[in-house]
């Protein structure tokens, strides 16, 4: 991808569902569910690399020992530091007490991380806030057991401010503006009614404070707890949680916008945002591996019953596209078809691109992510190519030459490998000329490929956002190789809109689609429909988010996809670029046909699962307007 977006965030959750011991005697190791919870975080990694963490539990401790272990480290290094961390632990204890180390049960007495639920979490932090407070898990400490609370998650709620409010008005006082704030307080503060009322129903049946205690472990209603606390929650989330005595959940919103897979046999429940990760960490078949149902949460009792229950009444399905365009690993089966499926159906259109002229066309991506799309591509042209050779020798049979015959039969399209990223250059250059000429050189090219001046060469990326990257780095790399022509391919629609559902891309002045809007509404004398759009966006402030719509389409309205892709490419064409420029977007009804299961395509449409999503995009574009370089949501 030519322009990195970043994403929050991954989760892992490994339940044991038999003793340590059993691990130690099949497995030879009692550190079997620490271990599946680093592969599961480490194969996940692509979903966040500011910063990560990982929480434990253990069941039936006695009083006055520690059950929850909680560690979590900062940077692209942290998965590796946490689990170096924990298994120095490990090793430290298995030299000191080289015969106890054998003891699951002393094992589990004496040393941390050692629990039988374990929770992990990768994160991608945003606008600065990035620090280890920020990191998940976070934990809600009481000193009665059913009151504590871990939670880990992938989310970003619309409405933050209104939930604050809700804790206000509770008497609470977050300590900040935060979705995860309000996502672990929601909950605790419902857990801690339905410890209350159980406690108060088991006093007045004559049992003991210890027996009430036992009691409520046993008989807490997960699913009631979730569904009072998301009852007004508008986001999108896959969020886990554990409570002390050992009951764990994860659930997932009514939209299924973030992912959430589990798989589950007798010796384990694990879950995780990717499936493959799942499979690679447990080696299970394709069809052992479950999404866990929109409006659902998985739940794990501690005497180990599952059942997945629903919270909220599921709404219409739309789960992202862009993890099936970009964010999740392409090593997923569908999301390999649907990615090789992008790139297929994109053919028609680069082929009318290029004037079907395959003999003087090199094919080529932007790396990586790009790579499987382009696999499609390959696969379109070349039946292209065998059907125009099939067509010919039908229609031509008796009047073709030998040489004409020749020709055609040695049409082979060009696919080449043109682009290839460098490693990250180092930022140390502050004068912005010199920091600009370094940025060139980020992406770097193969010479002796294309035919001067008489190739074109066709670049398929996964998506543009800024367009900033190929503006500064790619166009410039490729131009020099003396092309006639440049067409930069895009696997995905035109983004439009922000997200505020767990992608970082909520600024409007971030898309260079919007940038190409405003500058064809101003060359075409509608510049007066920003400021109709900022005064129905202004009205709408105080108006219940049910009523609110979307005022920013009409930003798009007046002109056709084609019209703002030619204007996309004058603004990222550099002013110094020798060859003829055409950017190609994916249509809407074509990522559709790709990924038919994941039907939300908000940032291309505007369409927003949830009533919050049309508040979001309308204060985006206030903000743009005001010149305010703010996000228009709160988020962790």
């Amino acid at each position: 991808m030519s322009d990195a977006i970043k994403h929050e965030c991954g989760i892992a959750l490994v339940r044991l569902l038999k003793p340590l011991s059993y691990y130690q005697e099949k497995y030879g190791t009692p550190y079997y569910g620490i271990n599946k919870l680093y592969l599961l975080m480490e194969k996940q990694h692509n979903r966040g690399q500011d910063g990560a963490g990982i929480a434990t539990i253990k069941f039936d401790v006695k009083p006055g020992n520690r059950y929850i272990s909680r560690y979590r480290a900062m940077g692209s290094s942290a998965v590796a530091d946490i689990f170096e961390y924990v298994q120095k632990k490990f090793a430290a204890v298995n030299k000191a007490y080289p015969v106890e180390s054998k003891d699951t049960d002393w094992l589990k007495e004496h040393v941390s991380f050692t629990g039988e639920v374990l929770l992990g979490h990768l994160r991608y932090g945003t606008h600065g806030k990035n620090s280890i407070e920020s990191c998940h898990p976070f934990l809600r400490q009481n000193n009665w057991m059913t009151r504590n609370l871990v939670v880990a998650g992938n989310f970003n709620m619309t409405n933050v401010d209104e939930l604050l409010q809700q804790l206000y008005e509770l008497g609470q006082h977050p300590k900040e503006q935060a979705d995860t704030v309000t996502v672990l307080e929601k909950i605790g503060h419902f857990l801690d009614d339905e410890n209350q009322e159980l406690f108060d129903q088991f006093k007045q049946e004559g049992y003991s404070n210890i027996e009430i205690s036992a009691q409520i472990a046993k008989n807490l209603d997960v699913a009631k707890i979730l569904t009072r606390s998301a009852k007004t929650w508008d986001g999108g989330y896959t969020i886990a949680g554990i409570f002390g005595h050992g009951d764990a959940f994860v659930m997932r919103d009514p939209a299924g916008i973030r992912p959430a897979f589990y798989y589950q046999d007798d010796e384990v429940l694990v879950v995780a945002s990717e499936r493959p990760v799942i499979q690679t960490a447990f080696n299970v078949p394709l069809g052992a591996v479950q999404e866990i149902k929109p409006g659902h949460a998985l739940i794990a009792k501690k005497d180990g019953t599952i059942t997945q229950e629903m919270f909220r009444q599921p709404a219409e399905q739309k789960s992202c596209s862009f993890e099936r365009i970009y964010f999740s690993r392409g090593s997923d089966a569908d999301i390999y078809k649907e990615r090789k499926e992008l790139g297929r159906l994109l053919c028609p259109q680069i082929l009318e691109a290029v004037g079907s002229d395959i003999k003087n066309t090199v094919f080529s991506f932007i790396p990586n992510t790009a790579e499987v799309s382009y696999y499609g591509v390959m696969e379109g042209i070349n039946t292209y190519v065998r059907k125009y050779q099939k067509d010919v020798l039908l229609k031509r049979a008796d009047k073709i030459s030998d040489a004409e015959l020749e020709e055609m039969i040695n049409i082979t399209p060009r696919f080449e490998k043109l682009n290839v990223k460098d490693a990250k250059l180092r930022t140390f250059i502050t004068q912005d000329a010199d920091r600009t000429d370094m940025v060139q050189h980020v992406y770097d090219t193969t010479y002796g490929i294309v035919k001067d001046h008489q190739d074109t060469i066709v670049a398929i990326d996964d998506s543009i956002v800024r367009g900033t990257t190929l503006k500064q780095s790619i166009l410039t790399i490729l131009d020099r190789l003396n092309p006639k022509k440049i067409v930069i391919v895009s696997s995905a629609p035109q983004i439009r809109y922000p997200d505020c559902y767990g992608i970082d891309m909520s600024r409007m002045g971030e898309f260079v689609a919007f940038e190409a809007a405003i500058s064809l509404l101003k060359q075409n004398g509608l510049a007066h429909i920003v400021d109709e759009v900022y005064q129905r966006c202004l009205a709408s402030v105080t108006k219940p988010k049910d009523e609110v719509e979307n005022y920013v389409k009409a930003i798009y309205e007046p002109f056709t996809d084609v019209e703002i892709s030619a204007e996309i490419a004058r603004i990222i064409r550099p002013h110094n670029l020798k060859a003829e420029l055409e950017v190609v977007y994916q249509t809407l009804d074509n990522l559709h046909k790709a990924c038919p299961n994941h039907l939300g395509d908000w940032y291309f449409s505007g369409d927003y699962p949830t009533p919050g999503g049309n508040k979001v995009v309308n204060k985006a574009f206030m903000n743009w307007v005001e010149g305010k370089n703010v996000r228009a949501y709160f988020s962790s």
